[in-house]
C-alpha cells in the first residue's frame, strides 16, 4: 500500500512539474513579461523588444500647445515644425546633454513611444496586459538624482521594473567584444547632446572622458559660421541637413544650395555652402575630440594603451556615419579605428545582448549601479 501510495505521488508531482513548464510557455499575463529596452538619447530616442529587435527610433522632441495645455506633436512630427509654429506651440527638447532635463515632458513623449511601439506587440491580450520590464542606458557624468530620473521616467512610462547601465557599457557590449574579459577597449560614441569617450575591461570603466560639443552643438557651430562669413541666419535644421548632406572627411567637394534671412535687410538670402566651408567650421571641434582621446590615453597605464594600440578603437554614434571619419581619427592618433556594424544603434543592441546573460547583467547593474 506504501509503495503504491508513493508511486501515485510521483505521479502526480511528474504531471505538476510538466504542467507547471507548459504554462510557463503560454502568453498569459501573469506569468508573461515583456522586456524592452531604451536608449533615451538627447536627439534620438531609441526603443527595442526582446526577440523583436530596434521597434522605434525617433527624435526626442515634442510639442506643447500653451493655450490647451496639452502635448500634440511628438517625435518626428514635432522636429519637422520646429521654428514654423506659432507662438502658443512650444517646441520641447525634454533631455539636454543626455540628462533629464524637462521630467513632465520626457514622460509624456516615452509613453507615447511604448503606446506606438510596444502596444502592437502586448494587443494579443485582451484582459491583461503582461508587466514591462525595462534596461535603460544613462551617461557616466549622470548624477544619482539624475540617474533617478531616467528610473523614474521610465517606470512612470507604464514600466513595472527598470535596470539602468552604464552607456558605455551597453555599447562595449553592442560593439560585440567582451566586456568581461581584460582586454582593455577604448570606444568613442560621438551622439547628439554628448561624447563619450571611454576604456572599459572586466566589466567595468577604467577611464572615462565626456564632452558637450556633440552633433548638436555643431550644428550651432555651422550656423555661427554661415552668419559671420555670408551675413546670412540659418534655423537649426537647416544646419543639421548641411552636416548630414555635405560634411566628409573625404576629397569629393559637395555644393548645397541654402536659403535663409539676410542680415542686411531681413528677407529671404540664398548661398552656396561647401564641404570645405563645414569641414572649416567644425576643424577646431574635431580637434578638441582628438586632444580629449589623447590626454585620455596619456593617463592611462602603459599595459592598457598597448592593448589599445593592438585592438584599435571603437567608434559608434550617428556622427560615426560621416564618410571617412574613421581615417581622419586614425591618422591624427595614429591608431587604427573601426565601425562596428551596428554602431549607430550600438548601446540598445549592447542592453539586448547583456540580457541574454543573467549573470553577465547582474554584474554590469550592480557596477552601474551607485544609488540605494
Amino acid at each position: 500500500m506504501i509503495y503504491f501510495l508513493i508511486a501515485i505521488g510521483y505521479i502526480i508531482i511528474t504531471y505538476m512539474v510538466s504542467f507547471l513548464e507548459r504554462l510557463k510557455k503560454l502568453p498569459i499575463p501573469f506569468l508573461t513579461t515583456f522586456k524592452i529596452y531604451f536608449d533615451l538619447g538627447t536627439s534620438m530616442t531609441r526603443i527595442a523588444i526582446k526577440e523583436k529587435g530596434v521597434v522605434l527610433k525617433e527624435p526626442t522632441f515634442l510639442a506643447y500647445n500653451t493655450q490647451s495645455r496639452e502635448y500634440i506633436f511628438f517625435g518626428t512630427e514635432a522636429k519637422n515644425i520646429m521654428g514654423k509654429t506659432p507662438e502658443f506651440l512650444k517646441i520641447i527638447r525634454p533631455i539636454v546633454g543626455g540628462i533629464v532635463s524637462d521630467f513632465d515632458a520626457e514622460v509624456v513623449l516615452t509613453r507615447t513611444f511604448i503606446d506606438k511601439s510596444v502596444s502592437p506587440y502586448i494587443s494579443q491580450f485582451a484582459l491583461f496586459k503582461p508587466p514591462l520590464e525595462a534596461l535603460a542606458v544613462f551617461p557616466v557624468v549622470a548624477t544619482e538624482i539624475e540617474q533617478k530620473a531616467v528610473e523614474e521616467v521610465v517606470l512612470k512610462a507604464q514600466c513595472s521594473a527598470v535596470t539602468l547601465i552604464k552607456k558605455p557599457l551597453a555599447v562595449g557590449a553592442g560593439c560585440g567584444f567582451n566586456i568581461f574579459s581584460h582586454k582593455p577597449h577604448l570606444i568613442l560614441d560621438m551622439g547628439g547632446g554628448l561624447i563619450e569617450i571611454s576604456i572599459v575591461s572586466g566589466g567595468g570603466i577604467v577611464t572615462n572622458k565626456t564632452l558637450k560639443n556633440a552633433g548638436e552643438h555643431m550644428d550651432k557651430l555651422i550656423a555661427n559660421y554661415v552668419y559671420l562669413k555670408h551675413g546670412v541666419i540659418l534655423g537649426e535644421a537647416t544646419c543639421e541637413k548641411l552636416k548630414i548632406e555635405c560634411f566628409h572627411f573625404g576629397k569629393e567637394e559637395k555644393i548645397a544650395l541654402v536659403r535663409g534671412k539676410s542680415l542686411e535687410n531681413g528677407l529671404p538670402k540664398s548661398v552656396k555652402i561647401k564641404t570645405s566651408d563645414i569641414r572649416e567650421a567644425l576643424y577646431n571641434n574635431f580637434v578638441q575630440v582628438v586632444d580629449a582621446i589623447k590626454e585620455l590615453i596619456e593617463v592611462s597605464p602603459p599595459e592598457v594603451v598597448d592593448e589599445i594600440f593592438e585592438s584599435g578603437i571603437f567608434l559608434t554614434g550617428n556622427l560615426a556615419a560621416v564618410e571617412g571619419i574613421e581615417q581622419f581619427f586614425s591618422e591624427e592618433i595614429k591608431i587604427e579605428v573601426f565601425k562596428p556594424t551596428h554602431f549607430q544603434d550600438a548601446a540598445i543592441y549592447g542592453l539586448t545582448i547583456l540580457d541574454k546573460d543573467k549573470d553577465a547583467l547582474y554584474r554590469v547593474a550592480s557596477y552601474s549601479k551607485s544609488y540605494a
